[in-house]
């Protein structure tokens, strides 16, 4: 299943489903995650606050290709995407393992295949750097073979990037 995870506006909405299984917004009209772990342990993979984002570990663990379309912010996920992400958090367990010689949280879903992070907006060539890194970090947490990381000039460019 291939999920895309957006911070672009409505406008996008329609052409980013037509490219995927399930796309979700990440539009802010959500709580940001409370740390609280139950997502983890008293109801592994779903989240106690009753919003839009209440099963997206569910959706985020059965993606065997995840693309995150996201704005630079520094080298990193914009707040959006990285709220999104954050409450994705029960995709893994409380135990530990090692996976590529660091450790881990153990996988609740099993591996997958594709982490993608498509970004756009204004990037200095250290950001694209630090990007890289953090993406390719995400993926190995999160159980995927491969990272790709695509930076466009021109939004323009999207549809043929996903």
């Amino acid at each position: 299943m291939k999920v895309i995870i957006y911070d672009l506006d409505h406008q996008y909405d329609e052409m980013l489903l037509s490219k995927c299984d399930r796309a979700l917004a990440a539009d802010g009209k959500y709580a940001p995650c409370q740390g609280c772990f139950g997502c983890w342990t008293k109801h592994p993979a779903e989240c106690f606050m009753k919003d839009k984002l209440r099963q997206v570990c569910r959706l985020v663990g059965h993606a065997d290709e995840l693309v995150i379309v996201t704005k630079n912010l520094y080298g990193g996920y914009s707040a959006a995407v990285k709220n999104v992400l954050d409450r994705s958090i029960g995709t893994s367990t409380p135990f530990s393992t090692y996976r590529g010689r660091l450790m881990h949280h153990t996988l609740r879903y099993g591996k997958h295949d594709l982490w993608k992070v498509i970004v756009y907006g204004e990037i200095t060539e250290a950001e694209k750097a630090t990007f890289r890194d953090l993406a390719k970090c995400n993926a190995v947490n999160d159980g995927y073979a491969r990272c790709e990381v695509v930076f466009l000039e021109d939004l323009a460019e999207l549809e043929g990037s996903l």
